[in-house]
């Protein structure tokens, strides 16, 4: 496959300062670091990405220039249709048309962005069986793949790629219950994908069961490395949890009624949002566009809060320990996104009574990350105060309570537990659910034991 599937204009080499940290400044050091290696790279190719920057919702687009002003039209004009619920002339061709233009500028982003990650990732005998791994992953889930795609490009449940923000990537996706009786209780999702393919889409499973039972899911996106580091990725979910908080009102959601999730690193990047947020709100004069209070409860799944601990883990699997200090701004920035780390800073004391309550849930025979990483979180933010509690699931790996099970049908007791929480001040809501209809099965009972006796995860 070329290197480049669209053609490039040339644009001129870009003068600001390169997003990455480099860990170290030894010159041999650089040469032998694939970190430093992908931010020469980058650099080099002055990368632009070709996803097309539509303007934020927010009051600060009104501010901008005349000329910017017209290029933002312009770029409005790209957006999916469906980010704009109000429009009066959305008609299917045109629906056809920017549906067609988001699959394909973002398809290369994430394409690009993968390929010049694995190039540098290597290609020696852990990559090659794990890629193979992966490889006949997919093939055994792939009926599940099939009809899940299926759903998420089709349904008329799914409002694709609303802007939230200016940046690359700032977009979300929300999946509408059918019943619109009511303000209905919210889910606004971060995706996993170790901080580096992490992609919306990747909650359509989730987004598509939660709304069978009368919930809104926001799936949001944001910036992955090397697009983005750890910063980049928090502030752009942290923007994309206030759009949820501000409008979700106007797509039928209850603003009273908002949870937050995040699976996997979207679970580290969610957590690092509400502990950020909660230090600002408890400072003097920080303003902000969204509040803790507004938020019911945090679901964390299969995450990992302390990077102390995951380090050398990860290192062991693949993601090696120079790329992840490069996503996480250095080793000196470990402490400061490790939020298992920072709810025990005596200097942000007042900041742990502002947190929601947090339910942490992670399998036992994940290897991934291991579940300890949500049980001393949770007996962390006990003892500082917080309202907190792991759930703990036997046996199930990293990808059983997200994708093998979700795909099994029937009874699911993650997602049960998960709805249980949503609906547990609505009496109307639990009879609902408990004469709910079982979920249809998506892929067979014999390749969801391969799948996960294979599975690289």
């Amino acid at each position: 496959m070329p290197s480049q599937i669209l053609p490039m204009p040339n644009r001129p080499s870009d003068p600001s300062p390169p997003i990455l940290v480099k860990a170290k400044d030894d010159d041999d050091d650089a040469a032998n670091d694939p970190s430093a290696s992908l931010l020469r790279s980058f650099r080099d190719l002055s990368f632009k990405p070709p996803l097309p920057r539509a303007s934020s919702f927010t009051a600060s687009s009104r501010k901008l220039n005349a000329p910017s002003s017209f290029h933002q039209k312009r770029r409005r004009r790209a957006a999916s249709q469906d980010s704009f619920p109000s429009l009066p002339h959305d008609t299917a061709s045109s629906r056809t048309s920017s549906f067609g233009r988001d699959v394909a500028s973002e398809t290369f982003l994430l394409t690009r962005l993968g390929f010049k990650m694995l190039s540098y990732l290597g290609v020696g005998y852990k990559w090659i069986t794990r890629f193979l791994a992966l490889g006949c992953y997919a093939v055994l889930l792939f009926p599940g793949f099939i009809q899940v795609g299926y759903y998420y490009f089709f349904s008329k449940q799914i409002r694709r790629s609303i802007v939230y923000g200016d940046k690359p990537r700032n977009r979300l996706d929300l999946y509408l219950p059918k019943n619109s009786n009511g303000p209905k209780p919210v889910v606004a999702f971060i995706t996993g994908g170790a901080w580096i393919i992490g992609y919306k889409a990747w909650g359509s499973l989730l987004g598509q069961q939660l709304s069978e039972r009368d919930i809104i899911v926001a799936c949001i996106d944001y910036r992955n490395f090397p697009q983005g580091t750890i910063s980049d990725m928090i502030a752009d979910s942290s923007q994309g949890i206030s759009f949820v908080c501000n409008n979700i009102a106007e797509y039928g959601g209850d603003p009273n009624r908002i949870y937050l999730m995040g699976q996997s690193a979207g679970a580290h990047i969610a957590a690092c949002a509400i502990v950020e947020q909660a230090i600002k709100e408890a400072g003097e004069g920080e303003s902000t566009s969204w509040s803790l209070s507004q938020i019911k409860a945090y679901f964390g799944l299969s995450g990992g809060y302390n990077l102390f601990n995951l380090v050398d883990h990860f290192n062991s699997r693949g993601l090696y320990r120079s790329i992840f200090l490069s996503i996480m701004e250095g080793e000196e920035s470990l402490r400061r996104f490790s939020p298992e780390l920072m709810v025990q800073d005596p200097n942000i004391g007042n900041a742990i009574s502002l947190l929601p309550p947090i339910v942490l849930f992670h399998g036992t025979g994940d290897y991934s990350i291991p579940s300890d990483a949500s049980k001393t979180f949770a007996e962390t933010l006990k003892r500082v105060g917080a309202t907190a509690e792991s759930i703990m699931y036997d046996g199930k790996t990293h990808t059983d309570v997200f994708l093998q099970d979700p795909m099994r049908g029937g009874k699911d007791d993650m997602f049960e537990d998960l709805v249980g929480y949503i609906h547990s001040g609505d009496a109307d809501a639990r009879e609902r659910d408990a004469k709910a209809p079982p979920r249809r099965r998506l892929v067979p009972e014999c390749m969801l034991k391969l799948a996960h006796s294979v599975s690289p995860f």
